[in-house]
Protein backbone atom coordinates (compact mmCIF):
# COMPACT_ATOMS: atom_id res chain seq x y z
CA UNK A 1 0.00 0.00 0.00
CA UNK A 2 1.13 3.51 -0.42
CA UNK A 3 2.41 5.86 2.53
CA UNK A 4 -0.80 7.69 3.55
CA UNK A 5 1.26 10.97 3.64
CA UNK A 6 0.91 10.50 -0.53
CA UNK A 7 -3.22 11.06 -0.34
CA UNK A 8 -2.59 14.47 2.51
CA UNK A 9 0.02 15.18 -0.13
CA UNK A 10 -2.05 15.05 -2.73
CA UNK A 11 -4.82 17.05 -1.30
CA UNK A 12 -2.53 20.16 -0.88
CA UNK A 13 -0.68 19.81 -4.53
CA UNK A 14 -4.17 19.49 -6.10
CA UNK A 15 -5.27 22.62 -4.14
CA UNK A 16 -2.17 24.93 -5.36
CA UNK A 17 -2.87 23.85 -8.75
CA UNK A 18 -6.30 24.86 -8.66
CA UNK A 19 -4.83 28.20 -7.26
CA UNK A 20 -2.56 28.23 -9.95
CA UNK A 21 -4.80 27.48 -12.95
CA UNK A 22 -7.48 30.30 -11.34
CA UNK A 23 -4.97 32.74 -11.74
CA UNK A 24 -3.61 31.91 -15.42
CA UNK A 25 -7.29 31.97 -15.80
CA UNK A 26 -7.51 35.97 -14.82
CA UNK A 27 -4.39 36.55 -17.20
CA UNK A 28 -1.91 37.68 -14.20
CA UNK A 29 1.45 37.14 -13.80
CA UNK A 30 2.56 35.68 -10.27
CA UNK A 31 3.51 39.63 -9.51
CA UNK A 32 0.53 40.70 -10.72
CA UNK A 33 -1.38 38.49 -8.09
CA UNK A 34 1.04 39.35 -5.85
CA UNK A 35 0.37 42.87 -5.84
CA UNK A 36 -3.41 42.80 -5.59
CA UNK A 37 -2.87 40.12 -2.75
CA UNK A 38 -0.23 42.84 -0.62
CA UNK A 39 2.10 40.23 -0.29
CA UNK A 40 5.71 38.98 -1.17
CA UNK A 41 5.85 37.19 -4.14
CA UNK A 42 7.73 34.41 -2.61
CA UNK A 43 4.11 33.71 -0.93
CA UNK A 44 2.20 33.00 -4.07
CA UNK A 45 5.29 30.51 -5.19
CA UNK A 46 5.12 29.12 -1.90
CA UNK A 47 1.17 28.81 -2.16
CA UNK A 48 1.41 27.37 -5.98
CA UNK A 49 4.19 24.99 -5.20
CA UNK A 50 2.21 23.14 -2.02
CA UNK A 51 5.02 24.69 0.04
CA UNK A 52 2.89 26.68 2.72
CA UNK A 53 -1.04 26.12 3.30
CA UNK A 54 -3.37 29.25 2.47
CA UNK A 55 -5.11 30.80 5.10
CA UNK A 56 -8.77 31.76 4.41
CA UNK A 57 -8.12 35.02 4.24
CA UNK A 58 -5.34 34.18 1.59
CA UNK A 59 -7.78 32.44 -0.22
CA UNK A 60 -10.46 34.94 -0.37
CA UNK A 61 -7.76 37.93 -1.56
CA UNK A 62 -6.76 35.31 -4.01
CA UNK A 63 -9.93 34.76 -5.17
CA UNK A 64 -10.94 38.34 -5.66
CA UNK A 65 -7.59 38.90 -7.46
CA UNK A 66 -8.80 36.69 -9.65
CA UNK A 67 -12.29 38.14 -9.54
CA UNK A 68 -13.37 34.91 -8.74
CA UNK A 69 -15.33 35.27 -5.36
CA UNK A 70 -17.59 32.51 -6.26
CA UNK A 71 -14.92 29.75 -5.56
CA UNK A 72 -13.64 31.05 -2.72
CA UNK A 73 -15.97 28.55 -0.55
CA UNK A 74 -15.11 25.55 -2.06
CA UNK A 75 -11.41 26.89 -2.19
CA UNK A 76 -11.77 27.06 1.77
CA UNK A 77 -13.65 23.92 2.12
CA UNK A 78 -10.87 22.04 0.11
CA UNK A 79 -8.13 23.58 1.93
CA UNK A 80 -9.44 22.85 5.45
CA UNK A 81 -10.50 19.11 4.07
CA UNK A 82 -6.23 19.10 3.17
CA UNK A 83 -5.55 20.18 6.61
CA UNK A 84 -7.54 17.68 8.60
CA UNK A 85 -6.19 14.86 6.52
CA UNK A 86 -2.71 15.21 8.33
CA UNK A 87 -2.18 16.54 12.22
CA UNK A 88 0.53 16.50 13.47
CA UNK A 89 0.30 14.91 17.39
CA UNK A 90 1.70 17.80 19.22
CA UNK A 91 -0.62 20.06 17.59
CA UNK A 92 -3.22 17.63 18.78
CA UNK A 93 -1.77 17.47 22.29
CA UNK A 94 -2.17 21.12 22.55
CA UNK A 95 -5.68 21.07 24.64
CA UNK A 96 -4.34 18.03 26.94
CA UNK A 97 -4.27 14.16 26.57
CA UNK A 98 -7.66 14.00 27.95
CA UNK A 99 -9.22 16.44 25.38
CA UNK A 100 -7.57 14.10 22.59
CA UNK A 101 -9.11 10.76 24.07
CA UNK A 102 -12.75 12.53 24.06
CA UNK A 103 -12.12 14.53 21.11
CA UNK A 104 -13.04 11.12 19.08
CA UNK A 105 -15.99 10.42 21.11
CA UNK A 106 -18.61 12.23 18.21
CA UNK A 107 -16.96 9.89 15.32
CA UNK A 108 -17.02 7.05 17.66
CA UNK A 109 -20.40 7.59 18.47
CA UNK A 110 -21.55 7.93 15.05
CA UNK A 111 -19.94 4.45 13.59
CA UNK A 112 -21.97 1.52 12.70
CA UNK A 113 -19.61 -1.05 12.18
CA UNK A 114 -15.19 -0.95 13.53
CA UNK A 115 -12.28 -1.99 11.98
CA UNK A 116 -9.63 -2.00 13.88
CA UNK A 117 -5.66 -3.27 13.10
CA UNK A 118 -3.05 -2.79 15.42
CA UNK A 119 0.78 -4.08 15.22
CA UNK A 120 2.17 -2.66 18.65
CA UNK A 121 -0.43 -2.36 21.14
CA UNK A 122 -3.59 -3.50 22.07
CA UNK A 123 -6.41 -1.43 20.40
CA UNK A 124 -7.81 1.30 22.53
CA UNK A 125 -11.37 -0.03 22.50
CA UNK A 126 -10.06 -3.10 24.39
CA UNK A 127 -7.38 -1.51 26.96
CA UNK A 128 -7.72 -1.85 30.26
CA UNK A 129 -7.25 1.26 32.30
CA UNK A 130 -4.10 0.49 33.63
CA UNK A 131 -2.72 -0.99 30.56
CA UNK A 132 -4.03 2.47 29.06
CA UNK A 133 -2.48 4.76 31.20
CA UNK A 134 0.47 3.17 30.78
CA UNK A 135 0.20 3.57 26.87
CA UNK A 136 -0.56 7.04 27.09
CA UNK A 137 2.42 7.57 29.65
CA UNK A 138 4.90 6.19 27.09
CA UNK A 139 3.23 8.52 24.34
CA UNK A 140 3.11 11.63 26.25
CA UNK A 141 7.33 11.17 27.20
CA UNK A 142 8.06 10.71 24.16
CA UNK A 143 5.72 13.62 22.67
CA UNK A 144 6.65 15.16 25.62
CA UNK A 145 3.04 16.45 25.97
CA UNK A 146 0.56 17.05 28.99
CA UNK A 147 0.85 15.09 32.37
CA UNK A 148 -2.88 14.31 32.78
CA UNK A 149 -2.28 10.57 32.26
CA UNK A 150 -4.84 9.22 34.70
CA UNK A 151 -7.84 10.95 33.23
CA UNK A 152 -6.61 10.54 29.76
CA UNK A 153 -7.39 6.84 30.64
CA UNK A 154 -10.29 6.94 32.09
CA UNK A 155 -11.51 8.83 29.09
CA UNK A 156 -10.07 6.24 27.03
CA UNK A 157 -11.65 3.92 29.13
CA UNK A 158 -15.08 5.38 29.08
CA UNK A 159 -14.66 5.56 24.88
CA UNK A 160 -14.95 1.97 25.18
CA UNK A 161 -18.98 1.84 26.48
CA UNK A 162 -19.50 1.68 22.58
CA UNK A 163 -18.36 -2.17 22.73
CA UNK A 164 -22.01 -2.50 24.18
CA UNK A 165 -24.06 -0.19 22.35
CA UNK A 166 -27.02 -1.75 20.19
CA UNK A 167 -26.39 -1.84 16.67
CA UNK A 168 -22.61 -1.92 16.45
CA UNK A 169 -19.83 -4.27 15.29
CA UNK A 170 -16.53 -4.75 15.90
CA UNK A 171 -13.65 -6.49 13.82
CA UNK A 172 -10.48 -6.78 15.71
CA UNK A 173 -6.96 -7.82 14.43
CA UNK A 174 -4.03 -7.40 16.70
CA UNK A 175 -0.45 -8.60 15.66
CA UNK A 176 0.30 -11.93 18.25
CA UNK A 177 3.61 -9.99 19.58
CA UNK A 178 1.59 -7.20 21.11
CA UNK A 179 0.13 -9.97 23.11
CA UNK A 180 4.23 -10.56 24.49
CA UNK A 181 4.80 -6.74 24.42
CA UNK A 182 7.06 -5.86 27.67
CA UNK A 183 5.53 -2.33 27.24
CA UNK A 184 3.50 -2.73 30.34
CA UNK A 185 4.67 -4.55 34.01
CA UNK A 186 3.48 -8.42 34.07
CA UNK A 187 0.65 -7.64 36.26
CA UNK A 188 -0.75 -5.11 33.68
CA UNK A 189 -0.42 -7.47 31.13
CA UNK A 190 -2.19 -10.52 32.83
CA UNK A 191 -4.94 -8.14 33.60
CA UNK A 192 -5.37 -7.07 30.06
CA UNK A 193 -5.02 -10.48 28.59
CA UNK A 194 -7.47 -11.47 30.66
CA UNK A 195 -9.79 -8.77 29.69
CA UNK A 196 -8.88 -9.84 26.14
CA UNK A 197 -10.67 -13.10 26.66
CA UNK A 198 -13.53 -11.78 27.98
CA UNK A 199 -13.98 -9.54 25.18
CA UNK A 200 -13.94 -11.84 22.51
CA UNK A 201 -16.90 -13.62 24.31
CA UNK A 202 -19.29 -10.76 22.93
CA UNK A 203 -21.46 -11.48 20.00
CA UNK A 204 -20.99 -8.46 18.53
CA UNK A 205 -17.31 -8.67 18.67
CA UNK A 206 -14.46 -10.70 16.65
CA UNK A 207 -10.72 -10.67 17.83
CA UNK A 208 -8.37 -12.43 15.42
CA UNK A 209 -5.15 -12.59 16.37
CA UNK A 210 -2.27 -12.79 13.43
CA UNK A 211 0.27 -15.44 14.01
CA UNK A 212 3.99 -14.34 14.46
CA UNK A 213 4.92 -17.64 12.13
CA UNK A 214 1.86 -17.90 9.73
CA UNK A 215 2.58 -16.87 6.22
CA UNK A 216 1.18 -13.50 5.61
CA UNK A 217 -0.23 -11.69 2.45
CA UNK A 218 1.17 -8.35 4.18
CA UNK A 219 3.62 -7.40 6.13
CA UNK A 220 2.77 -5.26 9.79
CA UNK A 221 1.50 -1.95 9.25
CA UNK A 222 0.67 1.04 10.50
CA UNK A 223 -2.43 0.74 12.47
CA UNK A 224 -5.72 1.97 10.78
CA UNK A 225 -9.44 2.08 12.10
CA UNK A 226 -11.85 1.57 9.29
CA UNK A 227 -15.58 3.75 10.62
CA UNK A 228 -18.51 2.14 8.35
CA UNK A 229 -17.05 2.68 4.81
CA UNK A 230 -16.68 6.26 4.76
CA UNK A 231 -13.39 7.27 6.70
CA UNK A 232 -9.96 5.43 7.48
CA UNK A 233 -8.00 6.55 10.79
CA UNK A 234 -3.80 5.92 10.79
CA UNK A 235 -1.97 6.69 13.52
CA UNK A 236 1.80 7.53 12.84
CA UNK A 237 4.67 8.23 15.04
CA UNK A 238 4.32 11.83 14.05
CA UNK A 239 0.77 12.27 13.50
CA UNK A 240 -3.05 11.53 12.93
CA UNK A 241 -4.05 10.87 9.23
CA UNK A 242 -7.71 11.02 7.93
CA UNK A 243 -8.48 9.35 4.47
CA UNK A 244 -12.04 9.90 3.47
CA UNK A 245 -11.51 8.82 -0.45
CA UNK A 246 -12.94 5.93 -1.81
CA UNK A 247 -10.13 4.35 -3.35
CA UNK A 248 -8.11 4.27 -0.31
CA UNK A 249 -10.58 3.25 1.96
CA UNK A 250 -11.13 0.14 -0.45
CA UNK A 251 -7.23 -0.12 0.12
CA UNK A 252 -7.55 -0.28 3.82
CA UNK A 253 -10.36 -2.41 3.61
CA UNK A 254 -8.61 -5.23 1.72
CA UNK A 255 -5.42 -4.95 3.50
CA UNK A 256 -7.73 -5.98 6.52
CA UNK A 257 -9.83 -8.83 4.70
CA UNK A 258 -6.32 -10.45 3.68
CA UNK A 259 -5.28 -10.26 7.49
CA UNK A 260 -7.91 -11.56 8.80
CA UNK A 261 -7.77 -14.17 6.34
CA UNK A 262 -4.92 -15.30 7.95
CA UNK A 263 -5.71 -14.77 11.70
CA UNK A 264 -6.32 -16.92 14.19
CA UNK A 265 -10.20 -16.39 15.27
CA UNK A 266 -12.49 -18.77 18.08
CA UNK A 267 -10.93 -20.88 20.28
CA UNK A 268 -7.35 -20.75 17.91
CA UNK A 269 -7.61 -16.72 19.02
CA UNK A 270 -7.88 -17.95 22.54
CA UNK A 271 -4.86 -20.51 22.96
CA UNK A 272 -2.89 -17.69 21.64
CA UNK A 273 -3.94 -15.02 24.69
CA UNK A 274 -3.48 -17.86 26.66
CA UNK A 275 0.25 -18.74 25.62
CA UNK A 276 1.18 -15.55 26.15
CA UNK A 277 -0.81 -15.15 29.64
CA UNK A 278 2.05 -18.41 30.19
Amino acid sequence: MSSPLSSAQAARVALAMRLRHLRLDAGLTSGDLSAACGWHPAKTSRIEHAKVAPSDADLRAWCTACAADDQAPDLIAAARNAHSMYVEWRRLNRGGLTSLQREIAPLMDRTRQFRVYCAHVVPGLLQTRAYAAAVIAAYGRFHHAATDIDTAAAARVKRSAVLHKRGRRFAFLIEEPVLHSRLVGQEVAAEQLAHLEEIAHLPQVSLGIVPATAPRPLWPTESFTVYDDTQVGIELLSARVTLTAPSEIVLYERAFADLAATAAHGPAALALIRRATG
